[in-house]
């Protein structure tokens, strides 16, 4: 009985699936396969081996760009282009279908998505559910994923959204640039030229100052993470050391940290690495 389930729900997906090829279905399809996406393990490479199915995504994603500016997008388009994005996303992190998705280039599609300024929700959830699918990219420790992420504007794109985006778009956007800056390629080209760097450094430095007024202990694990890893690098170390927040070395400031072990080991490292604090104060 419950293989026989199994099996009709499988029946059900793949038929949902066909359902994106033809514009008289595609909505529903965008919304039931969005919302049942976690339930079908197989769904990316359905939805990238079957026919039409990749460019009907792309179509809803490219017939959104008229709406961007001037600003236009109505909540009922937003939402129809993030189900679509969501399933983007689950073809992102499929190991059998990451690759492919990278050789044919589908990130550059939401780039202008991330390029926008409007703070409404519609535009606000777009920028959110883009960064997801590239979070998704880079959640996976992959080489080729970052090297890829460089070779395009991504950088320029996550510092405008760590500036401007809400708490929970930011977040994301810095945990990506994170991910660039851990991997050893990533790291380098940002610390290349100094103006890499400081044009990094100066919005992580805003975000700290932001995070004054509006604490928030995920975002703030984050940009610490992205300052440890950029001490790595003997420039970037000496640069830091001029221009690290005063934030940082602030007690009541990382007091939020109270109950985070991790990041506040992290901060101690940073701060030593610095030359801001000596190791036998930090233990």
């Amino acid at each position: 009985e419950r293989r026989d389930l199994a099996a009709a729900m499988s029946q059900n997906m793949e038929q949902l699936v066909l359902d994106l090829a033809n514009p008289q279905t595609r909505e529903n399809a965008l919304l039931e396969l969005s919302k049942k996406r976690e339930t079908f393990p197989e769904l990316a490479p359905y939805l990238w081996h079957s026919f039409g199915t990749l460019s009907a995504l792309l179509q809803e994603i490219i017939s959104i760009y008229p709406l961007l500016s001037p600003p236009t997008l109505t909540p009922h388009a937003s939402n129809r282009v993030c189900n679509a994005l969501a399933l983007l996303q689950c073809v992102a992190s499929h190991p059998d279908t990451r690759g492919l998705f990278l050789q044919a280039h589908v990130p550059l599609f939401l780039y202008p998505f991330l390029n926008t300024i409007s703070k409404t929700r519609p535009f606000e959830y777009l920028r959110l559910t883009s960064l997801g699918v590239i979070g998704a990219l880079v959640k996976v420790d992959d080489s080729d994923v970052i090297n890829f992420l460089l070779s395009t504007e991504i950088i320029p794109l996550c510092l405008r959204t760590m500036e401007m985006g809400s708490e929970l778009s930011k977040t994301v956007a810095t945990f990506i640039v994170q991910k660039i800056l851990l991997d050893d390629g990533g790291l380098n080209y940002i610390c290349a030229t100094a103006e890499r760097f400081f044009a990094v450094g100066a919005v992580l430095g805003n975000m700290v100052l932001m995070l004054a007024e509006q604490p928030s202990v995920r975002l703030l694990k984050h940009i610490i993470r992205c300052y440890l890893r950029l001490s790595d690098n003997p420039r970037a170390r000496e640069a830091l050391r001029q221009c690290l927040p005063d934030l940082l070395r602030n007690p009541s400031f990382t007091s939020c940290l109270k109950d985070d072990a991790t990041t506040r080991r992290w901060l101690a490292q940073l701060l030593i690495n610095v030359g801001q604090l000596d190791s036998a104060a930090a233990l």
